[in-house]
């Protein structure tokens, strides 16, 4: 790994920027300093509890088949950083990352920026900025935007307009910073909603509808059952999220022919998004809250209904894990508990006392022989994947 990246990465993950504190006063203060290069940019912006990632990606697919070169944003990472920050063009068949050199040459120049104008950033507004200033040095055609955290304050909501607004389905989810109900929640995504700016969805939320109207935006209500045969991402809750990319990809890019269409949705990618790797019997989800849950149960039961399970799970301490639990698991699943490396990581002792079911410690992958009627499913939490993985 390049010398750099690590002392970028060190840099990221200090802890002073390591915290999350959503506002949008530090990041204006930023791009101001580098020619708001956001401003120059063409946009479609997605915000959600679930589903956002997968509908980035299958955007980005999309608009790459068109013929565009396209810039990708989205979060977590599994691995590195590099992941967050993906160019994709016309020539190639899936996303490039933007190199260890390039993102430490970026981060070095923003945090140095930051440090001599008094500007505190924390760990993704650095990421945005150097986001922002990478694809416009690239000279990226759009940038699909995915938001870190709400709307309404998420460093990305920077941008003054977008080609359009995706806000995917919503739940209850880091309720202490967004708000205990989805009325609330949805008041905090619909802020990505710009002035004359369309914004898709398929929940009718007041909220959302609310802000359209404020804006004199079109908002566009569609029906949540695409089919999902041509798309290479698997998991039912697929329907949601492509019915969302092909209405935007069909607004903005209204000449888009099916051939190119069918040919983007076989190119889709999402790491660790119901992604089963068949020779090991192993399966990974992201799936980090309790309507994640209930999607990654629905589609253990479509795709896998008479396969034995066997669960790696972890959970942060922010979420309601123990819903999760009563939702995953039955009776006879093998389940194993995993303490990652994260200050608020659930105790092993906690998720087995919270759990229905008789449950064990979590070694090592390698204790899992592999036969072809269990399947071992990794969930939880994005933040344990690297980890368990590398176990």
């Amino acid at each position: 790994m390049n010398i750099k990246y690590k002392q970028a990465e060190k840099i990221i993950t200090s802890s002073g920027k390591f915290r999350i504190e959503l506002g949008l006063d530090r990041i204006s203060k930023i791009m101001n300093l580098l020619g708001n290069p956001q401003d120059k940019l063409k946009c479609i912006h997605v915000a959600g509890t679930n589903g956002k990632g997968s509908v980035c990606a299958i955007l980005a697919s999309l608009i790459q088949a068109y013929g565009k070169k396209v810039g990708l944003y989205s979060s977590p990472h599994i691995f590195k950083y590099t992941e967050r920050i993906r160019l994709f063009l016309p020539e190639h068949n899936y996303g490039t990352e933007i190199s260890e050199q390039d993102f430490a040459k970026y981060v070095f120049e923003i945090t140095k920026l930051s440090e001599n104008n008094n500007i505190p950033l924390t760990e993704f507004e650095i990421l945005t900025a150097v986001m922002f200033k990478y694809f416009y040095d690239k000279n990226v055609d759009i940038v699909v935007l995915e938001t870190g955290l709400g709307g309404r304050f998420d460093a990305t909501n920077i941008i003054k307009s977008n080609l359009c607004a995706i806000i995917t389905h919503i739940d209850l989810d880091h309720t202490d910073r967004l708000g205990d109900t989805k009325d609330k929640i949805a008041f905090e995504k619909a802020g990505i909603i710009k002035p004359n700016c369309p914004v898709i969805t398929t929940e009718g939320y007041e909220a959302i509808k609310d802000k359209a109207d404020e804006c004199n935006s079109l908002l566009l209500m569609t029906s949540p059952f695409a089919d999902p045969s041509e798309l290479s991402l698997r998991g039912t809750y697929q329907q949601e999220n492509l019915s969302l990319a092909l209405a935007a990809i069909q607004l903005v890019f209204p000449n888009i022919s099916q051939e190119v269409i069918i040919r983007g949705l076989h190119n889709v990618k999402h790491q660790c998004r119901f992604e089963f790797i068949e020779d090991k019997m192993l399966l990974i989800d992201g799936a980090h809250n309790p309507n994640g849950a209930k999607a990654l149960r629905e589609s253990l039961d479509t795709y896998f209904p008479d396969k034995k399970r066997r669960f790696v799970f972890g959970c942060l301490s922010t979420k309601d894990y123990k819903k999760m639990m009563d939702t995953l698991f039955s009776k006879g699943d093998e389940i194993y508990f995993y303490q990652y490396n994260h200050k608020q990581s659930v105790p092993i002792d906690e998720l087995k006392n919270s759990c229905l079911f008789p449950a064990k410690e979590f070694n090592s992958l390698k204790d899992f022989p592999v036969t072809k009627d269990t399947i071992t499913i990794i969930c939880g939490s994005f933040y344990m994947i690297s980890e368990v993985l590398s176990k």
